[in-house]
């Protein structure tokens, strides 16, 4: 029998307007949050990174709060993958990789999410890439990441080959508008690197019609939940993976974990 390689699952950040009473006990704390968290799940990936470097003593507190095995996932800052799109950000992006590598080994990958490009900043999926390749080259060594495109039709052969080139891992997703993993798997090789990323994000406009407050589930994904259980057994022979639920995808991150856990066992 093939050796199981390690399969990290959490949600996409750690607090969310609802935890609290829900999933937090309450009365808790902010401060104790986190603590808390890793008391739970093994892996965490950061949304607040998205939106600015943080400080030193942020990724110091993070590390304090956490068990040795503990492992975070970072967004790559926005200002990199929106606002300059890879152009005159190699300062940013060493700030960016010297500050967290304060984590030290509980630095886990480092994704590189890229909106859905128009036409009028990419009129073809081979400008981006042509962009895309020379920062992927630029890469530091001794670090893993992880990469999400969201133009579907960009998404082919060629994409996942620049990036196992490089030993990024493509980002699978399970997002309103892209291709399903069956989709994905039958045209392409999704893994790219030694690890696979999978995110769980669902319809962020059409679940925030009837709710911004995330306490519960609210829709049923046990369907889809079931094909990436077998996608997971189909891999982790080969690759670790590192899965984080957004609290888009059903409502409730943390029971979206708690679901797929409950899938994945009975299928182990």
């Amino acid at each position: 029998m093939a050796k199981q390689h390690e399969t990290r699952i959490g949600t996409s950040a750690f607090t969310a307007a609802g935890w609290e009473g829900s999933f937090y006990p309450s009365g808790m704390k902010p401060a104790e949050f986190l603590n808390f968290y890793a008391s739970r799940f093994n892996t965490v990936e950061v949304d607040s990174t998205y939106y600015r470097t943080p400080s030193a003593s942020t990724v110091n507190g993070w590390a304090a709060k956490t068990p040795d095995h503990f492992i975070f996932s970072l967004k790559v800052p926005q200002q990199i993958t929106h606002e300059k799109v890879l152009v005159d950000c190699e300062k940013e992006f060493e700030t960016f990789v010297e500050v967290v590598s304060g984590l030290g080994k509980k630095l886990g990958p480092m994704l590189l999410q890229f909106p859905y490009f128009n036409r009028a900043k990419f009129k073809t999926g081979s400008e981006f890439t042509a962009r895309l390749q020379p920062f992927l080259k630029r890469l530091p060594k001794g670090y893993k990441f992880a990469l999400e495109i969201r133009n579907k039709n960009w998404l082919d052969a060629k994409f996942a080959d620049l990036l196992r080139e490089h030993g990024v891992a493509l980002a699978c997703i399970d997002q309103s508008w892209m291709p399903t993993i069956e989709e994905v798997t039958a045209k392409i090789d999704p893994i790219t690197a030694d690890f696979c990323y999978v995110r769980w994000l669902g319809d962020r406009k059409g679940i925030e019609v009837e709710t911004k407050v995330w306490d519960k589930t609210i829709i049923d994904r046990r369907a889809a939940l079931i094909k990436w259980v077998k996608f997971f057994h189909s891999i982790n022979h080969k690759v670790d993976i590192y899965a984080y639920a957004n609290n888009h995808y059903a409502g409730h991150g943390p029971a979206t974990v708690a679901l797929f856990k409950e899938l994945w066992d009975k299928q182990r």
